[in-house]
């Protein structure tokens, strides 16, 4: 997957914050028709891709998840996903309250584009735990009705593919061995990420 340029990666990270910023000056939320997107990042910024805008709370030296929303499949152009993605992060993430004034100056900021999932078919859970042990890639899991995704900022905190597996069940709002006894279907991308300074 190509890589978004340094100058499209630091307007996007601008823009988000801009949304944000904007939204506690004023109550209303910043319109895609209210940016003005340099020329020469316009294509870039223009393609129609998946985004997942994450807030982290700054304590000390280390990050805590504050919101994270996004679109798994391609619906907006990037930047007005960002602006559309950070809103909900902020403010309808349901396992978060709302974000507030105060806390803006400790956020840090992470966006990732992602590439379109691939279905990963598999005949035995071990060739999947493999092939997530190797890859390391983002994973959604869908069965029926149900679905959910970690990102693959997510390996970071849990290493292990079966563990992982387990927690994304629960988040898709299955029992934990899911993976195991149901079999859903598995779609893995990978991401551009990047973040603030």
């Amino acid at each position: 997957m190509k890589r978004l340029s340094p100058k499209a990666r630091h307007f996007l990270l601008g823009l988000s914050r801009k949304a944000l910023e904007h939204y506690f000056a004023t109550g209303d939320f910043l319109k895609p028709t209210e940016i003005d997107v340099p020329e020469d990042i316009e294509p870039e910024v223009n393609a129609i891709r998946g985004t997942f805008v994450t807030l982290n709370s700054i304590a000390g030296n280390r990050l805590s998840l504050r919101g994270c929303i996004g679109h798994i499949l391609p619906v907006n152009p990037i930047y007005k996903d960002v602006i559309e993605n950070t809103y909900a992060a902020a403010f309808n993430d349901p396992r978060f309250p709302p974000l507030t004034k105060e806390e803006l100056d400790n956020i840090k900021i992470e966006i990732s584009i992602l590439s379109e999932p691939k279905r990963y078919k598999y005949r035995e859970v071990d060739q999947l735990l493999d092939y997530l042990d190797k890859k390391r890639p983002g994973v959604v899991l869908k069965y029926g009705p149900y679905n959910a995704t970690f990102l693959p900022q997510v390996w970071e905190q849990i290493k292990d593919p079966a563990e992982f597996l387990s927690h994304l069940c629960l988040k898709a709002g299955l029992s934990s061995d899911c993976w195991l006894s149901l079999r859903p279907a598995i779609f893995t991308y990978t991401v551009d990420e990047f973040s603030e300074k």
